[in-house]
């Protein structure tokens, strides 16, 4: 029999995945004290490291147990166990956090992982409000379970000195909480309160940028105005907030003028989930996603008689609502007690400030008063915004709170890579092996200045995570600034990725799907690979490879992008210039029929608009053709007289569901499937002449709109039950832009399912634009895998 000593061994473990700013050294620590082993853990590079002694059934659950009981937000990976190369732990010594190593960045197969921001969690919400707390009303206050994290990171191991929170000495309370086992402040390394934190400072607009008050008074003065019908900049946690008062028009008003966003919708905090259930519907899932720890904005159906300003969301079918994630939100929502505007803190199509002086240059026009604090701000992080389709949460804008949080792949990159995106909703990936990290939205590439913050953004989560990029994916169109930038960078291959082989890539990637599927790609415009622009388009694909096999009908855009912006001036392509389907020729007699059908639209159009497109069309004049279902979406919106302009992308087609609302079993309108090349095509002259003549009978704008809907969702089901039955394929994958279209997605994911496929749809990372990058390596990695790239 062996005795005690005998029996006892060493093991050295690493802790591989999100496993450092997560609470995961004081729950090692707590573990193995409670195992009775005797040793340390160390942040260790991006790792957590273990030795420890104790007998080898011990050690054994110890493994175990780092996997089952790892904190909430953790994500364990891996855990190698291996031996002690040095001496031992001694018997008797005790379990210790050692302080962090770190190591130069590798090409190694591993990619560092960092955490997102957490929200405030319910034991410090209870000491927020406590007055008998030391850290009463203090908008800092934070645990190893809440608190800033990507947003505060400069590198790793994740310690205090590797955060912008270094330059904050932790007072003689605050030291003894992050030294004590039994606290939930153990290791907490943003650990902050009145006496040694940051601390807010106010500053009304114009005059001198110095602060004239701070604290208490700070947030004070801030609230007043906001009581006034002010608008504030906050310094939130991943960068400005533009705050106004969600129920006073004038207010609401005021900022849509300042910020130059006439009409599109603006999120709205509320104190809890019981405000949120009087401003908006709310189900299970919906609630659950409010509520979780990324707090992010969740659309929801309004609720009838809410007290939101109508100018908050005109014309949108649904509201942006969320909870509060820091303290300083936390205060705000209780002592005004009323709805508040929370919107980025930028004017229309610039990056969000981040910089204190940089918010008052830039903001000074917008906001009345600035309430700011002294902790910088590492990287810019926007809200996040997501909805609920069939049940599942599905992210629109992947920012605070989900961002920098990994997501697999399915076929691993061999190589470390860059995928840089595409122009609009911009993201950009990094992966390695079988993980990728996308990194948070950054907004439309169409200034300097956001190609600056993307420039930024990309450095900084480089190095931390620690990967020495020797490949890089990009969009195959040649005028996008992201492409553009691919091409400046030194690497050893460039892989160019089509738009929307892109787009349902990521969504097989996100569902694990490493075979064949039915792609479905509905969206604005993308360079085809035929040099035209694609947006209604049909795959059989792969991860690597994809044939084009359905696409929309085209018609030209008057103006290229011109048309993008005036919905109307679309309409009109498809009116003068639709593609010819059939072996009738297009006569003048039925060229006229159709005008006269349309006349209700035509005329409140200006005559010479009408003149010049219909000769622009008709001499193929900076017409750019283009399968696109966005564009068709468009064009129907405007016919039926929800929207002739566009002040921000997808407005008519939001007004266009908006009307549909979600009416249960909708007729469908005429269409057609035809082949042209091999490929078949949706042939949309059929379903727009009936919307005309909808129109001409006097049919309810909202019935025609719901018809639309059911049109496009018959289309999508016939094409992809065809094309499944000839290929022997039943999982089909959506995604684009288009598929924001709740009532659509909604409507897509039930049609394919009752005809017998299996359809999926992207949840972790976007359907529109801000999925591309995801989708990108996805690709390229599965080429590389090949050796096809």
């Amino acid at each position: 029999m062996l005795s005690a000593v005998q029996a006892r061994v060493a093991r050295r473990l690493e802790v591989h995945g999100t496993v450092q700013g997560v609470g995961f050294r004081p729950f090692v620590y707590r573990l193995a004290r409670s195992l009775g082993l005797d040793g340390w853990v160390r942040n260790d590079d991006g790792l957590v490291v273990v030795e420890a002694a104790g007998s080898p059934q011990t050690l054994a659950a110890l493994a175990a147990r780092l996997r089952t009981d790892a904190p909430p937000r953790a994500r364990v990976v891996e855990v190698r166990v291996g031996v002690v190369s040095g001496p031992a732990p001694r018997r008797g010594c005790g379990f210790r956090v050692e302080r962090s190593q770190g190591r130069a960045a590798t090409t190694g197969p591993s990619i560092r992982e960092i955490p997102p921001d957490l929200a405030t969690c319910d034991p410090c919400r209870s000491e927020l409000f406590d007055p008998t707390d030391r850290r009463y009303r203090y908008p800092f206050l934070n645990c190893t379970d809440c608190g800033p994290r990507a947003t505060i990171i400069d590198g790793l191991p994740y310690d205090r000195e590797r955060t912008t929170m270094r330059m904050f000495g932790m007072c003689r309370d605050c030291a003894r909480e992050y030294a004590d086992p039994t606290n939930r402040r153990f290791h907490a390394e943003p650990v902050a309160c009145p006496a040694c934190g940051p601390r807010l400072a106010w500053a009304p607009s114009g005059g001198t940028h110095a602060a004239s008050a701070h604290g208490e008074d700070a947030l004070r003065a801030a609230e007043a105005l906001l009581l006034r019908g002010g608008v504030v900049a906050i310094k939130g946690l991943g960068g400005y907030q533009l705050v106004c008062d969600a129920t006073d028009e004038a207010a609401v008003a005021r900022l849509r003028a300042r910020k130059r966003r006439p009409s599109k919708p603006f999120a709205v905090m509320v104190a809890g989930l019981a405000t949120a259930r009087r401003v908006a519907r709310v189900d299970d899932v919906e609630a659950a996603l409010l509520t979780s720890v990324a707090r992010p904005v969740v659309l929801l159906e309004p609720a009838l008689g809410h007290r939101v300003a109508g100018a908050v969301a005109s014309g949108a079918p649904r509201l942006g609502l969320f909870l509060p994630g820091t303290p300083l939100h936390h205060l705000l929502l209780a002592d005004l007690a009323r709805p508040l505007v929370v919107t980025s803190g930028n004017l229309a199509e610039e990056p969000i400030a981040i910089d204190n002086t940089d918010a008052r240059e830039h903001l000074a026009a917008l906001a009345d008063g600035f309430l700011s604090h002294d902790r910088a701000i590492r990287s810019r992080y926007d809200d996040s915004v997501t909805r609920v389709v069939a049940g599942r949460p599905s992210v629109i804008r992947r920012a605070r709170g989900y961002a920098p949080e990994p997501i697999g792949l399915p076929i691993p990159t061999p190589e470390p890579l860059l995928a840089v995106g595409a122009q609009l909703k911009h993201t950009f990936t990094l992966a390695h092996g079988d993980t990728a990290i996308v990194g948070p939205h950054t907004g439309d590439l169409e200034q300097q200045s956001t190609m600056e913050a993307f420039a930024a953004n990309l450095a900084h989560l480089s190095r931390v995570v620690g990967i020495d990029l020797r490949a890089v994916a990009h969009d195959l169109h040649p005028g996008y600034l992201s492409t553009q930038y691919a091409a400046t960078l030194a690497m050893d291959r460039r892989i160019g990725v089509q738009h929307h082989h892109a787009h349902v890539a990521s969504c097989a990637a996100e569902h694990a799907v490493d075979g064949r599927y039915i792609g479905v790609a509905y969206d604005g415009l993308g360079m085809g690979d035929d040099g035209t622009l694609w947006g209604g388009e049909v795959f059989v694909a792969d991860l690597a490879s994809y044939q084009r096999v359905a696409r929309f009908g085209r018609a030209p855009l008057p103006g290229g992008a011109a048309a993008v912006r005036r919905p109307a001036r679309m309409a009109l392509g498809y009116l003068f210039g639709a593609e010819m389907l059939d072996d009738d020729p297009c006569t003048d007699e039925s060229r006229d029929a159709r005008l006269r059908l349309a006349s209700p639209f035509l005329e409140r159009l200006p005559d010479r608009e009408i003149t010049i497109v219909s000769r622009m069309v008709a001499r193929g004049v900076n017409c750019p053709v283009a399968s696109s279902a966005g564009r068709l979406f468009d064009a129907a919106a405007a016919l039926l007289g929800l929207g002739d302009d566009a002040t921000y992308e997808g407005e008519a087609a939001v007004a266009l569901e908006a009307a549909a609302g979600a009416p249960p079993g909708s007729a469908e309108l005429p269409w057609r499937l035809t082949s042209r090349d091999g490929i078949l095509v949706y042939d949309p002259r059929p379903t727009l002449r009936a919307l005309l003549e909808g129109l001409h009978e006097r049919a309810d704008v909202a019935t025609l709109a719901a018809r639309f809907h059911a049109t496009i969702t018959a289309v999508t089901v016939a094409i992809c039950t065809d094309i499944a039955a000839r290929h022997r394929l039943r999982t089909v994958c959506l995604s684009g832009g288009v598929m924001q279209n709740q009532l659509l997605a909604r409507s897509l994911l039930t049609g394919l399912s009752g005809a017998g496929l299996e359809p999926l749809i992207n949840e972790r990372v976007p359907v529109n634009d801000g999925g591309i990058s995801y989708g990108q390596a996805a690709v390229a990695a599965a080429r590389l895998q090949r050796g096809e790239a």
